[in-house]
């Protein structure tokens, strides 16, 4: 009795500390006509300080870019004042909470802020960055969004988006 209590709770323990299977994005390039060829991949994977998103891309313009959660798993265009825009189906950020706050990745608004993506000179990105406030379980059905800018979380939007991709 006491071996299969033991046994039991190790099991469970081994279960639940054990983080949801990692999930691969495909981003494609996008503009206000659609979805164009793939630019390469990036993989959520759960990690000791939070969300490890690991970049496999190529195709980009160097330096840094915003890197968003955003709340619609779709990168197709949409109307913005009067104007075709690319990937407006992915819609807002990510913000379950509905803070309607953007303050960073570390900062206490909504979740769909990421570190910046930066891209060398060559177009391409292996660098990883980790999200310390998210988890592989809240991209289920969300986009990851590609800006054409920096963005400082604050009075300096991204830009347009560049690249967009859904979970394979």
């Amino acid at each position: 009795m006491r071996l299969s209590l033991l046994l039991t709770a190790g099991l469970v323990l081994a279960t639940t500390g054990a983080g949801a299977a990692p999930l691969v994005f495909e981003l494609h390039k996008i503009d206000p006509q659609g979805v164009g060829a793939s630019l390469g991949t990036v993989t959520a994977a759960d990690g000791p300080a939070g969300l490890v998103l690991t970049p496999d891309l190529k195709g980009l313009p160097p330096g840094p870019h915003g890197f968003h959660v955003h709340e619609t798993p779709a990168c197709g265009p949409g109307e913005k004042d009067g104007k075709p825009a690319a990937g407006l189906a992915a819609g807002s950020h990510y913000d379950p909470a509905k803070t309607g706050q953007h303050l960073g990745p570390e900062g206490a608004g909504h979740l769909g802020d990421l570190p910046l993506l930066t891209v060398a000179a060559d177009g391409g990105t292996q660098t990883a960055v980790t999200a310390k406030r998210l988890h592989v379980a809240d991209l289920a059905g969300r986009a990851l969004v590609i800006h054409a800018e920096a963005d400082n979380y604050a009075d300096q939007p991204g830009g347009g988006r560049i690249a967009c991709g859904v979970a394979k």
